[in-house]
């Protein structure tokens, strides 16, 4: 299966569900897609976007999910939707927001983006926006720009064969 991973106005489409991060000591996944949403008949339960997380918010506020609950009591509001899991503080900022897009939508994106979808064609789209830490690393995403620490990406497109990883030397696919 391919993801289409969106980061404001960049895209890593890989094989991979998860997100890690590496510090040339150790590899540790911070993000997993778990389930995703799809149409279901009426008389189902309806399919939901499902998510793992391990991350801290930028005051160092511990974040562990586990198929969207966390893993001990927070004080983060978490709302869930059939296709989006949005972290917020109590002041209503976003921590991490994941919101899997319909194809609609997604073809409705930058055409560098909507090129590399109809050449690869991934089978979901999963745009990432927040403001946290992973591993040491200060992740901030937002409509337009992924800042990974003091490097910045913009309209980048680009695929991979192995498991989406950040570093301090930036994306690694």
């Amino acid at each position: 299966m391919k993801y289409a991973f969106l980061f404001g106005s960049n895209v890593f489409i890989v094989p991979g569900n998860t997100i890690s991060f590496t510090n040339h000591e150790q590899t540790k996944i911070f993000l997993k897609i778990v389930t995703l949403h799809h149409d279901t008949p009426p008389d189902q339960k309806r399919a939901m976007l499902t998510i793992d997380a391990d991350i801290t918010d930028t005051a160092g506020n511990v974040l562990r999910l586990t198929g969207n609950k966390p893993d001990v009591p927070t004080h983060f509001e978490i709302m869930e939707r059939y296709d989006q899991v949005l972290v917020t503080r109590a002041d209503g900022t976003a921590v991490l927001d994941v919101h899997q897009l319909d194809w609609k939508t997604a073809m409705s994106l930058e055409h560098n983006i909507t090129a590399e979808f109809e050449a690869l064609q991934p089978d979901v789209v999963i745009r990432l926006r927040g403001d946290f830490m992973a591993g040491g690393l200060h992740i901030e995403i937002d409509n337009e720009k992924l800042f990974i620490d003091n490097d910045s990406y913009a309209n980048s497109a680009h695929a991979g064969s192995g498991e989406l990883r950040f570093s301090q030397e930036g994306v690694l696919y």
